[in-house]
């Protein structure tokens, strides 16, 4: 039955505005139910649980799941319309008055909408709502702020003051191939590959890639790697016993806090990526090659990198134009 209604509904739709087709659906669903399955209510935390297990079978990561739960549930429990009669303008009074009570960014409030109408998005492929209702809410504008990256100075400064050679090598690995956090902490022993001076990390989506390191990686990484007495898999562990794989949240807070020890602007692992990918752009390497490395799937997020750091672009004028 569910089949026909769509059909008929799409047959329409060039006639009909949204808020007619909203109301046909409903007299249609309502009239041509043909057994108590068809009429079967279904709650907005089920239609959001089948969309996080759709996420799941995607290959988002946990840590991507965990902040779609989060932001979708805080709408629908600030929305207590049903989902599949939620509106445009309620999602709007719902994004301005967010906005308003927490004071947040554009940054993070366009963040919360893309969230909402992937949400939404679904809903519709899925055929349980006619057209999203974030069709019609469009990118908020921020504006573009250039990113800092940390100095070759600040960089010497990190390494000649790791009290442990674990980090010593995080550091000298994070910046030499601009991986993630997250592929950093899933590495395991066997996927470093020291002699050839690469290993193969999974990306978002779990998509496979070759990285490669400098020698002084190589040095520091078959240091650790020799040093260590535990049997954990894991390429980089905790320092305590049992020595169990390291965590994101472990690799940030000892970065942020031998950073505030130097007096070093906003040391994270994040920052070591787009690091790594400055400097390639610097010294002439291809944005094709730097997207390969960084496993960006577009190479419009690459090119954000190429325009983090202006000197290349004043070095070339004054060749070409001084």
């Amino acid at each position: 039955m569910e089949e026909k209604v769509v059909t008929i509904l799409n047959e329409m739709s060039e006639y009909l505005s949204i808020p007619q087709m909203k109301k046909l659906q409903e007299v249609m669903v309502n009239t041509f139910a043909e057994n108590q399955a068809d009429t079967k209510k279904i709650e907005n935390k089920e239609f959001l649980q089948m969309f996080l297990d759709a996420k799941k079978i995607e290959g988002c990561s946990e840590r991507t799941i965990q902040y779609y739960r989060v932001t979708v549930e805080h709408m629908l429990s600030c929305i207590e319309t049903e989902v599949r009669k939620i509106t445009t303008e309620e999602i709007r009074a719902y994004l301005a008055d967010y906005q308003r009570l927490n004071c947040c960014s554009n940054v993070t409030i366009d963040n919360i909408r893309r969230n909402i109408s992937s949400f939404f998005s679904w809903l519709e492929e899925e055929d349980y709502v006619l057209k999203s209702p974030m069709r019609r809410i469009h990118k908020i504008k921020t504006k573009t702020v250039v990113k800092n990256v940390i100095t070759d100075e600040g960089i010497e400064k990190l390494r000649d003051n790791c009290e442990e050679i674990r980090d010593l090598a995080i550091i000298d690995l994070l910046y030499s191939t601009g991986i993630r956090v997250g592929e950093l902490v899933n590495l395991n022993i066997d996927d470093i590959d020291l002699e050839g001076r690469e290993c193969v990390v999974y990306g978002k989506g779990d998509k496979e890639r070759k990285v490669y390191f400098d020698a002084k990686a190589k040095v520091h990484l078959k240091e650790y790697i020799e040093r260590r007495t535990d049997q954990n898999e894991a390429l980089f562990v905790t320092l305590d016993a049992p020595h169990d794989r390291l965590k994101i949240s472990g690799v940030e807070i000892r970065l942020r806090k031998l950073g505030r020890r130097l007096d070093l602007e906003r040391i994270h692992p994040h920052k070591f990526r787009r690091t790594m990918a400055t400097r390639a752009i610097d010294k002439g390497m291809p944005i094709e090659q730097v997207q390969k490395i960084l496993g960006h799937s577009q190479i419009d997020t690459t090119m954000q990198y190429a325009m983090v750091n202006q000197s290349n672009v004043k070095t070339s004028h004054q060749k070409y134009m001084g």
